[in-house]
């Protein structure tokens, strides 16, 4: 039996790679490309005979919806009912990457991703191909580039091997040895995960309860502290003034001549008038305490992949 002839782009000529995916994308072919985590196969989700293939080619059930690729977190908003404030914060977190995030979808919307039951899986990938298609076509149903019950494929010969001319390119970016991404339904009240992947699942709990500051990871560490001062060590006294009774030093009264070798007093620095900038380009003043600060920036708005 002779093996099937497919067509096949090397991700080293970028342009040509991503010019070749979107024009296949939009005649509503399937695409197999190399992701942050391992090679997946995409479609148009706006196209629903194209998604109709991507079942048919993975032979996977309609019953396992298929998750969608966007580009930038603003999609969100035009694509599910809400986005509640743990799934704010594991965006700002984590994307782009590996999570994907199963929202409430918005009602209307012409796709056809299987017996979603309402709901859709988006992923913000960190893949430079992926994202610069998705920029073009839009967004992008996207899952693992393997017949179901196959492991996820790391190498476009490996993916190939499974779905065969079912695809109309393959892009080769070399190996893929990532694990698949993590997983959470945030439809309910409180983040639940429903696969472990690529993030620990109790840095996903510290994430979307706020046990982290926003936009941080559990993994990272801290800013350094100002370190305090430090007492002497012992045995080594204290700095002390001078003994008690010593007069303090005078400034010699006007029009005393100073005594060589002394410099005459300096005058303290004063603050510039209100309205008159400082001299010699110096910052303005901090502001006065009880100023309001600048609130942190709220965040721009697979489950094989």
């Amino acid at each position: 039996m002779s093996e099937t002839t497919v067509e096949t782009v090397s991700l080293d000529d970028f342009e040509d790679a991503r010019r070749r995916a979107i024009a296949a994308l939009r005649d509503g072919g399937l695409v197999v490309v190399p992701t942050d985590t391992v090679y997946g196969v995409v479609a148009d989700a706006f196209q629903p005979q194209a998604t109709q293939r991507l079942f048919a080619a993975k032979g996977q059930s309609r019953d396992v919806p298929l998750p969608v690729v966007i580009r930038t977190p603003r999609q969100v908003n035009g694509l599910v009912e809400d986005v509640p404030e743990a799934a704010e914060r594991l965006m700002a977190a984590y994307w782009p990457g590996p999570l994907t995030l199963v929202f409430r979808t918005s009602t209307g919307l012409t796709w056809d991703l299987g017996e979603d039951h309402g709901t859709v899986a988006l992923r913000l990938p960190s893949d430079d191909l992926l994202l610069a298609v998705v920029a073009d076509v839009g967004p992008l149903a996207c899952t693992g580039a393997n017949r179901r019950g196959e492991p996820a494929p790391s190498s476009v010969s490996e993916a190939a091997a499974q779905l065969g001319a079912a695809v109309a390119l393959y892009v080769d970016g070399g190996p893929r040895a990532g694990q698949g991404s993590t997983i959470v339904d945030v439809t309910h009240d409180a983040a639940h995960v429903l696969r472990s992947g690529t993030i620990p699942d109790d840095h996903i709990r510290q994430v979307a309860t706020g046990e982290v500051g926003w936009g941080q990871r559990p993994d990272e560490d801290p800013p350094p502290a100002t370190p305090a001062a430090e007492d002497p060590p012992p045995g080594i006294p204290a700095a002390e003034g001078p003994p008690p009774g010593t007069p303090a030093a005078e400034d010699p009264p006007p029009g005393t001549p100073v005594a060589e070798g002394r410099p005459p007093a300096t005058p303290a620095a004063e603050d510039p008038p209100p309205g008159k900038p400082a001299a010699d380009g110096a910052p303005p003043p901090e502001p006065p305490a009880g100023a309001t600060a600048l609130e942190p920036p709220a965040p721009d708005q697979d489950p094989e992949t």
